[in-house]
């Protein structure tokens, strides 16, 4: 996955020239990948960026011979409303950090991650978006500070950070992600989103640039000036996402979020394709209302599916996933990177409208895992039931809880995975939008109706079209009624025949199967079907796995319940999906990221990085070790 990598060493007669190529070569997934370096021993600054070639991260990482600047940046920024009418500020990095110094990043949207290294100054600041999407991985020692945008890049040079972090490993049992800055590695830590840490000579200054409190004590807005104002806040951010130099794809689904990005003006710049993920047989509803949506709008649609090649190399894009998000997405997101790989050969920019549920209406699937006790051995148990309580958005504002909580610690995995294939953006992060959802009146929280009217506002064309949950310009009388309980019964149905039944009725998995594809109900809403794919044609890659001695060595489970769980699943005696994701995940990260940290995972992309000859003057220095 794109991103930074570095070392501030306190040690100026250390050479980490080496390990800094060592880091850099080991985030080097694809062969469109290009990298920088900025290398200063005497300051003890060994620091270095990966990028999409020609991205926006690609353009503001180098070195500003003019200024005595060095830049490593990752993700996108884009201007606030106010930096627009601020003419003095410019829109590069380097200027924004030449006109405001430190606070420079305070005026940054979006999300995004990076370094300067100012030479004149002698001095070094890393730093993060507000919400520690763009994550940076720290490790801290008397000696100096190791950070980098993937934990591998890390665990390449520190062998004795090899090892796992046993309360991260418990918040992922418990909740399918580490919390709290927390990560899966021992003594590695996430920097806090919305930090700037400044590095001055042997003096380190950690700030927080931003809390969640500054939006929460805004008052809330009544409805008809909530409304007002989310659709003015909407369009500009919606147009700002539109600024592309490349192709923009748009990924579309058949909800409300994407639709109100076509809704709205100005209109999509000529050249974009809209496409819709979609599973191995049939179409899905999100798919047949995206092509109606594209074709309303004059636009190219394709339909990305997932081929027999996926099944055929499961193994492969299984370890793929694990090792270069780290972990944080596992065998059940395995298509993620897969699908985002097709995307990028459409364009390399994917415009989409993940989050917006979350921001927006407080849609959540964050909850306890509720893994089996079974599975689990004695030690293990009692560290889960000793881990963090439950979380719960009920003592906190609920964007809050989507903002700073969900979205980056739960969603990151298979934000991770897309980010490695293509340039990400999505409206639905916009400062300023984020903000405003706060303002949310309490009668309109949770509703569709802000959504709906600004859709309807715009386009009476797009709001004709129902969404996937029966949602229309028109929702009132006998037909919106029955829409509606047909959307819901066939997204409750279809869920249960992609996820399965419960484990007490997962032996009539069969028959609702069978009762569904009769109906036509089967693969409406639902395309990943993991569950049934582990037991039919993946059962004898997930067999294999289970019994490997890793497995069967490992200390999270008791002595021979894994190979149980999977033959139970397999046999359709129970619903052990979670389980089994918890199991190959451990074991993928134990093997690739410990045991094989230098040994790639079938990449397409190649075994050492390209350097871009014009991010640093000492960019030649890194060439020769990332070559030798």
């Amino acid at each position: 996955m794109p991103g930074l990598a570095g070392i501030i060493s306190r040690e100026r007669a250390a050479d980490h020239s080496a390990d800094l190529a060592l880091m850099l070569k080991s985030m080097m997934h694809e062969s469109f990948y290009v990298s920088g370096a900025c290398i200063e021993p005497d300051a003890g600054v060994y620091a270095g960026w990966v990028a999409h070639s020609g991205s926006f991260a690609h353009r503001q990482s180098r070195f500003h011979k003019e200024h005595g600047i060095d830049i490593g940046f990752a993700g996108e920024f884009v201007e606030t409303s106010s930096q627009r009418d601020d003419k003095d500020s410019g829109s590069s990095i380097v200027a924004l950090y030449r006109t405001h110094g430190d606070a420079f990043v305070e005026r940054l949207n979006g999300v995004f991650g990076g370094f300067i290294f100012d030479r004149f100054a002698q001095r070094v600041l890393i730093f993060n978006d507000r919400y520690g999407l763009e994550r940076l991985y720290i490790h801290e020692t008397p000696k100096g500070t190791y950070f980098a945008s993937e934990a591998k890049a890390l665990l390449a040079v520190l062998p004795t950070l090899r090892s796992f972090d046993h309360r991260g490993v418990a918040d992922f049992l418990t909740f399918g992600c580490p919390q709290e800055g927390r990560t899966f590695f021992q003594d590695i830590k996430q920097l806090p989103g919305g930090s700037v840490w400044t590095f001055d000579g042997s003096v380190t200054r950690r700030r927080r640039y931003f809390h969640a409190h500054e939006w929460e004590s805004q008052p809330s807005l009544s409805p008809s000036e909530f409304e007002a104002e989310f659709q003015k806040c909407f369009v500009r951010a919606r147009s700002l996402q539109l600024t592309s130099e490349s192709p923009l794809g748009i990924s579309l689904t058949g909800g409300l979020d994407t639709r109100m990005i076509m809704a709205c003006s100005p209109p999509v710049p000529n050249g974009s394709v809209c496409y819709t993920f979609d599973g191995p047989t049939g179409r899905t509803v999100d798919a047949k209302l995206a092509s109606r949506v594209a074709e309303s709008c004059g636009l190219e649609y394709k339909l990305l599916r997932i081929d027999p090649d996926f099944f055929s190399d499961f193994e492969r894009h299984m370890d793929r996933t694990v090792y270069i998000t780290d972990g944080c997405l596992g065998i059940l997101g395995t298509h993620e990177i897969y699908l985002n790989t097709l995307a990028r050969q459409v364009a390399p920019l994917r415009l989409t409208g993940n989050f917006g549920s979350e921001i927006l209406r407080g849609v959540s699937t964050f909850k306890p895992v509720g893994l089996s006790h079974g599975l689990l051995s004695p030690d293990v148990a009692r560290l889960v039931n000793g881990s963090s309580k439950a979380v719960s958005n009920s003592k906190e504002h609920p964007v809050t809880f989507a903002a700073f909580r969900e979205i980056p610690w739960n969603l990151f995995g298979s934000l991770a995975a897309a980010k490695s294939q293509v340039t990400f953006r999505t409206p639905y992060l916009d400062n300023e939008l984020v903000a405003l959802a706060y303002r949310t009146p309490e009668q309109l929280w949770k509703s569709s109706q802000p959504a709906l009217q600004l859709i309807k506002a715009h386009s009476a064309l797009l709001s004709g079209i129902p969404t996937d949950r029966g949602f229309s310009g028109n929702n009132s009388g006998l037909g919106f009624l029955v829409r509606r309980f047909l959307a819901e019964a066939t997204f409750k149905i279809d869920y249960y025949n992609s996820e399965g039944l419960p484990r007490l009725l997962s032996p009539l998995d069969s028959m609702l199967r069978r009762v569904s594809s009769n109906l036509g109900i089967l693969g409406m809403h639902k395309y990943l079907p993991y569950s049934h794919w582990f037991r039919e044609k993946l059962a004898p890659v997930l067999l294999e796995r289970v019994s490997s001695e890793r497995i069967r060595q490992a200390p999270w489970w008791k002595k021979g319940t894994p190979e149980v769980y999977a033959r139970a699943h397999v046999s359709r005696r129970g619903n052990y999906m979670r389980e089994l994701n918890a199991i190959l995940t451990l074991e993928s990260i134990d093997r690739l990221l410990f045991h094989q940290p230098q040994q790639k995972c079938l990449p397409s992309g190649p075994t050492v990085p390209q350097v871009d000859s014009d991010s640093s003057h000492k960019a030649a220095t890194l060439r020769q070790y990332a070559l030798s």
